[in-house]
């Protein structure tokens, strides 16, 4: 098979995959469920009804996994996660297609976030193919960089890791996906995930196109509200994560409440403002006789 067929048919399997999984699931158990992101209902391919995304909400992801830097330094993937929101991507760096523009599609939405990675967030690219080098990783890297601020990278790190290593991480995060033997390529879904400093799975994005607002907000909820602007936390009180939709929901009541409350004191300064008025207005003055 020459290698344009081949890119032909890894593109047409990435593509297909990418678009049977573009609507989030609310599932958040380990099987999947009625309305779960799931390729086995529908007129899929047969190599692609095991390639999908399972929502695993609020689990973690193991700490103990033993990961490549771009140096080629041995470290533990928990070493990634002190006391920052981690946005974890799972692709590998030969991908003819889709796994380029997941990468780009995220460095586009960061460079509108008013976050910035290794000070509020760490960003975590790992390789599903186990023979894809550090180097190649480096390189990537360099490439990302570059597109989204050309400065020193740091908070960016592009892993690869053993065949152990990534069934345990693609396991965790309800991650699947398959080799597929004609074209030479894996055959994936599109999708970042969002989690916690302690590691839990916070939320997921699906397809491409991420929005920077449900970004940002996704990751100053899973931080706590530890960073991000007053902006950032009034949005939070007045939107709601949506499983099932994957964005975020206005909250009718909190918005009602938030401006109900933002009424009460613009009354109360407004009253502030004229009794005090009223007292200068009123105070005798110091004649000369």
């Amino acid at each position: 098979m020459s290698f344009s067929h081949r890119l032909t048919r890894a593109s047409l399997l990435a593509l297909a995959a990418a678009l049977a999984t573009t609507v989030p699931s609310a599932a958040q158990s380990r099987t999947p469920s009625v309305g779960s992101i799931d390729t086995k209902v529908g007129a899929l391919p047969e190599e692609l009804q095991e390639v999908g995304f399972t929502q695993r909400l609020g689990e973690s992801i193991p700490f103990d996994l033993e990961v490549r830097d771009e140096q080629g330094e041995s470290v533990q993937l928990g070493s990634y996660f002190v006391d920052k929101p981690v946005i974890l991507v799972p692709a590998y760096y030969e991908c003819p297609m889709l796994c380029t523009m997941v990468i780009n599609d995220l460095t586009s939405a960061l460079r509108v976030v008013p976050l910035k990675p290794g000070t509020d967030f760490e960003v975590i690219i790992y390789s599903i193919n186990p023979d894809e080098t550090p180097k190649l990783a480096l390189t990537t890297k360099n490439t990302t960089v570059a597109r989204y601020d050309g400065g020193d990278g740091v908070g960016w790190h592009f892993l690869t890791a053993s065949q152990e290593s990534i069934d345990g991480l693609s396991e965790a995060i309800g991650f699947r996906y398959y080799f597929d033997e004609k074209s030479g390529e894996y055959a994936h879904t599109a999708g970042i995930l969002v989690l916690t400093p302690d590691g839990k799975i916070a939320r997921y994005f699906f397809g491409l196109q991420y929005p920077p607002r449900e970004l940002r907000l996704a990751m100053v909820e899973a931080a706590d509200e530890k960073i991000g602007s007053l902006a950032d936390k009034l949005l939070l009180f007045c939107f709601r994560w949506n499983p099932s939709t994957g964005r975020y929901s206005a909250v009718t009541l909190n918005i009602v409440r938030l401006g109900g409350a933002l009424t009460l004191a613009a009354i109360l300064l407004m009253v502030v403002f004229l009794s005090r008025r009223g007292r200068k207005h009123n105070q005798p003055s110091l004649g000369t006789t």
